[in-house]
C-alpha cells in the first residue's frame, strides 16, 4: 500500500470514530430523553387511573403524531419513520395506563 493510500484509510478511520462517538453520545442522549419521558408519562398514567380516566387519547395523540411528523420535517427525518417511532412509544405508554388501572 502507498503512503497516500495508508494515509486515506487512516483518515477514514479516525473520521469513523469520530462518527462512531457522536452517534455513542445522541444514542445516549435518547436512551436518557425517552426515560425523563415515560416518567412523565407514568404520573399521567397514576393521575388517569386515579381519576378513572381512560389510558388513551386518541385526539391528543393523532395531534402530537401531527406535530411530530412536522418536526421530523425540519429535521430532515422522514416523517413517516417519525410517526412509526410515535407511535410505538404511545403504544408502550399505553400498556403502562393500563396497568395502573388494574
Amino acid at each position: 500500500m502507498t503512503d497516500a493510500a495508508q494515509n486515506a484509510v487512516t483518515r477514514a478511520a479516525e473520521v469513523l470514530k469520530s462518527h462512531r462517538e457522536s452517534i455513542d453520545r445522541l444514542d445516549a442522549i435518547l436512551v436518557y430523553t425517552l426515560g425523563e419521558r415515560f416518567k412523565h408519562t407514568q404520573a399521567v398514567g397514576h393521575l388517569k387511573a386515579e381519576h378513572d380516566l381512560p389510558p388513551s387519547d386518541p385526539a391528543r395523540e393523532a395531534k402530537q403524531i401531527a406535530r411530530l411528523e412536522d418536526l421530523a420535517e425540519q429535521a430532515n427525518l422522514d416523517p413517516e419513520f417519525a410517526k412509526k417511532f410515535l407511535n410505538f412509544i404511545i403504544a408502550e405508554v399505553i400498556q403502562h395506563h393500563k396497568k395502573h388501572q388494574e
